[in-house]
Protein backbone atom coordinates (compact mmCIF):
# COMPACT_ATOMS: atom_id res chain seq x y z
CA UNK A 1 0.00 0.00 0.00
CA UNK A 2 1.36 3.42 -0.88
CA UNK A 3 1.30 6.26 1.28
CA UNK A 4 -0.57 10.03 0.48
CA UNK A 5 2.30 12.55 -0.78
CA UNK A 6 1.53 15.96 0.00
CA UNK A 7 3.68 18.87 -1.21
CA UNK A 8 2.26 20.67 2.01
CA UNK A 9 3.82 20.03 5.77
CA UNK A 10 0.15 19.61 7.11
CA UNK A 11 -3.26 20.89 6.94
CA UNK A 12 -2.75 24.67 8.49
CA UNK A 13 -0.91 25.32 5.27
CA UNK A 14 -3.45 23.94 2.83
CA UNK A 15 -5.20 27.04 1.61
CA UNK A 16 -8.37 24.47 0.81
CA UNK A 17 -8.30 23.28 4.00
CA UNK A 18 -8.14 26.90 5.96
CA UNK A 19 -10.71 28.09 3.46
CA UNK A 20 -13.06 25.23 4.32
CA UNK A 21 -12.76 26.09 7.99
CA UNK A 22 -13.01 29.87 7.72
CA UNK A 23 -16.07 29.11 5.79
CA UNK A 24 -17.77 26.95 8.40
CA UNK A 25 -16.89 29.28 11.16
CA UNK A 26 -17.97 32.45 9.18
CA UNK A 27 -21.66 30.52 8.49
CA UNK A 28 -22.01 30.05 12.05
CA UNK A 29 -21.75 33.86 12.56
CA UNK A 30 -23.93 34.19 10.01
CA UNK A 31 -26.56 31.89 11.07
CA UNK A 32 -26.25 33.47 14.35
CA UNK A 33 -26.64 37.07 13.43
CA UNK A 34 -29.65 35.85 10.87
CA UNK A 35 -31.90 34.31 13.55
CA UNK A 36 -33.37 36.81 15.46
CA UNK A 37 -34.55 38.21 11.81
CA UNK A 38 -36.03 34.37 10.95
CA UNK A 39 -33.88 33.91 7.78
CA UNK A 40 -31.80 31.75 6.78
CA UNK A 41 -28.49 32.56 5.32
CA UNK A 42 -29.30 31.83 1.70
CA UNK A 43 -33.13 33.75 1.97
CA UNK A 44 -31.05 36.81 3.18
CA UNK A 45 -28.74 36.46 -0.16
CA UNK A 46 -31.92 36.09 -2.39
CA UNK A 47 -33.47 38.76 -0.73
CA UNK A 48 -30.98 41.52 -0.20
CA UNK A 49 -29.59 40.63 -3.99
CA UNK A 50 -33.10 41.53 -5.04
CA UNK A 51 -32.78 44.67 -3.24
CA UNK A 52 -29.43 45.46 -5.06
CA UNK A 53 -30.93 44.85 -8.20
CA UNK A 54 -33.79 46.73 -8.03
CA UNK A 55 -32.10 49.63 -7.09
CA UNK A 56 -31.47 50.29 -10.42
CA UNK A 57 -35.14 50.68 -11.48
CA UNK A 58 -35.76 47.49 -12.72
CA UNK A 59 -36.93 43.99 -11.42
CA UNK A 60 -34.78 41.26 -11.83
CA UNK A 61 -35.91 38.03 -13.21
CA UNK A 62 -35.37 35.10 -11.10
CA UNK A 63 -32.59 33.97 -13.37
CA UNK A 64 -31.04 37.30 -13.19
CA UNK A 65 -31.27 37.07 -9.38
CA UNK A 66 -29.13 33.79 -9.44
CA UNK A 67 -26.45 34.46 -11.85
CA UNK A 68 -25.75 37.54 -9.24
CA UNK A 69 -26.13 35.54 -6.17
CA UNK A 70 -24.17 32.35 -7.87
CA UNK A 71 -26.75 30.52 -6.85
CA UNK A 72 -28.75 27.22 -8.60
CA UNK A 73 -31.67 28.43 -10.46
CA UNK A 74 -33.74 25.60 -9.12
CA UNK A 75 -32.83 26.11 -5.90
CA UNK A 76 -33.37 30.29 -6.39
CA UNK A 77 -37.17 29.66 -7.25
CA UNK A 78 -37.55 27.25 -4.80
CA UNK A 79 -36.31 29.84 -1.99
CA UNK A 80 -38.17 32.85 -3.78
CA UNK A 81 -41.38 30.59 -3.63
CA UNK A 82 -40.83 30.56 0.08
CA UNK A 83 -40.12 34.44 0.59
CA UNK A 84 -42.79 35.32 -1.34
CA UNK A 85 -45.52 33.21 0.73
CA UNK A 86 -44.13 35.00 3.29
CA UNK A 87 -44.94 38.41 1.74
CA UNK A 88 -41.43 39.48 1.27
CA UNK A 89 -41.13 39.41 -2.35
CA UNK A 90 -43.68 39.64 -4.87
CA UNK A 91 -43.43 37.21 -8.34
CA UNK A 92 -44.94 38.82 -11.65
CA UNK A 93 -44.83 37.37 -15.12
CA UNK A 94 -42.63 38.72 -17.05
CA UNK A 95 -44.68 40.90 -20.35
CA UNK A 96 -41.89 39.95 -22.68
CA UNK A 97 -41.15 36.65 -21.40
CA UNK A 98 -44.12 33.83 -20.50
CA UNK A 99 -41.23 31.59 -18.73
CA UNK A 100 -39.85 34.69 -16.59
CA UNK A 101 -40.54 35.83 -13.29
CA UNK A 102 -39.84 39.38 -12.12
CA UNK A 103 -39.14 39.94 -8.68
CA UNK A 104 -39.95 42.75 -6.19
CA UNK A 105 -39.04 43.54 -2.80
CA UNK A 106 -42.56 43.89 -0.61
CA UNK A 107 -42.41 46.86 1.70
CA UNK A 108 -41.97 43.99 4.93
CA UNK A 109 -39.03 42.72 2.75
CA UNK A 110 -37.13 45.57 2.43
CA UNK A 111 -37.83 46.62 6.17
CA UNK A 112 -36.51 43.18 7.12
CA UNK A 113 -33.11 43.57 4.69
CA UNK A 114 -32.89 46.97 6.41
CA UNK A 115 -32.80 45.49 10.18
CA UNK A 116 -30.77 41.69 9.12
CA UNK A 117 -28.16 44.24 6.39
CA UNK A 118 -27.33 45.63 9.86
CA UNK A 119 -26.38 42.10 12.17
CA UNK A 120 -25.08 40.82 8.91
CA UNK A 121 -22.30 43.60 8.33
CA UNK A 122 -21.77 43.63 11.99
CA UNK A 123 -21.21 39.75 12.46
CA UNK A 124 -18.95 40.41 8.93
CA UNK A 125 -16.85 43.61 10.75
CA UNK A 126 -16.28 41.29 13.56
CA UNK A 127 -15.76 37.73 12.03
CA UNK A 128 -13.04 39.81 9.42
CA UNK A 129 -11.78 42.20 11.98
CA UNK A 130 -8.03 43.13 11.44
CA UNK A 131 -7.54 41.22 8.00
CA UNK A 132 -7.45 44.28 5.95
CA UNK A 133 -8.85 45.25 2.75
CA UNK A 134 -6.43 43.28 0.44
CA UNK A 135 -8.11 40.11 1.99
CA UNK A 136 -11.45 41.39 0.39
CA UNK A 137 -9.67 42.49 -2.66
CA UNK A 138 -8.07 39.30 -2.79
CA UNK A 139 -11.49 37.12 -2.29
CA UNK A 140 -12.62 39.54 -5.23
CA UNK A 141 -9.93 38.33 -6.99
CA UNK A 142 -11.27 34.59 -6.69
CA UNK A 143 -15.04 35.25 -6.89
CA UNK A 144 -16.19 33.49 -10.20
Amino acid sequence: MTAPESRLPGPDRSPGFLLWRVTLAWQRAMRAALAPHDLTHVQFVLLTTTWWLTRSGEAPTQRQLAEQAGTDTMMTSQVVRKLAERGLLERADDPADARAKRLRITAPGLELVAKALKDVEAADASFFDGVGSEFTDSLAKLSP
